[in-house]
């Protein structure tokens, strides 16, 4: 009983950790996204999710873990551990054969994705003469390219794909096209909506990758 008692204990100890984390990386996304990185101090952040200081210090250790934390979880969606390449999405266009079905199930995907995390890329970004968050950017737009590399490597091997081009440079037109950048000019700066953004991205995808649709 004792044991049953300690980890029922250690689960409980876990789930308040866990909800507490869920609590800064809310109140932190809101912050640096209304008020800037460097205007927003970790006292801010702690009254925003009604902690200690020094708890969010215990829990993250720094400002710029906190945004860490804050674009991962903007990223996936949660703050479940699942990476994004175990994700509900890429598993669908690993199973869809057809070439631009899958392409159009990425493109989706990954909308929604650059829909929730443009506000802190561009808070990061605009912050980028900072040294940590110009690693901090550096990291983001390297995992992207990564992922974007791994969908080309999959959408390869799908029916219709274009003989003449690698997968290689397959990840770097998705890279391109699917970027923080793009979304920013036709959506933030011009005014589209993020599914008519979407719908240009898949349009020109197909055509690299596919050739123009019937």
């Amino acid at each position: 009983m004792a044991g049953t008692s300690r980890t029922k204990s250690q689960a409980s100890r876990a789930e308040r950790s866990r909800l507490t984390r869920a609590r800064v990386v809310a109140a932190a996304t809101d912050l640096f996204v209304a008020q800037g990185y460097l205007q927003t101090t970790m006292a801010d952040i702690a009254r925003g999710a009604d902690v200690a200081v020094q708890t969010l210090y215990l829990s993250f250790g720094s400002k710029v873990a906190v945004l860490s934390a804050a674009l991962d979880v903007a990223i996936v969606g949660d703050d479940e551990p699942v990476p994004v390449l175990e994700r509900a999405w890429f598993t669908a266009l690993r199973e869809t054969p057809d070439g631009p079905a899958a392409l159009a199930l990425f493109v989706e995907a990954a909308g929604r994705i650059i829909e929730r995390v443009y506000p802190l890329y561009a808070v990061t970004r605009d912050g980028s003469t900072d040294p940590e968050l110009a690693e901090v950017l550096a990291t983001n737009k390297q995992l992207r390219f990564v992922v974007h590399s791994q969908v080309a490597r999959e959408l390869a091997g799908k029916s219709g794909f274009r003989p003449v081009l690698t997968a290689e440079r397959a990840g770097q037109v998705i890279y391109t096209l699917m970027s923080q950048e793009t979304y920013g000019l036709l959506v933030v700066e011009h005014g589209w909506s993020r599914h008519d953004w979407a719908d240009w991205v898949r349009h020109h995808l197909q055509t690299e990758l596919f050739g123009p649709a019937d």
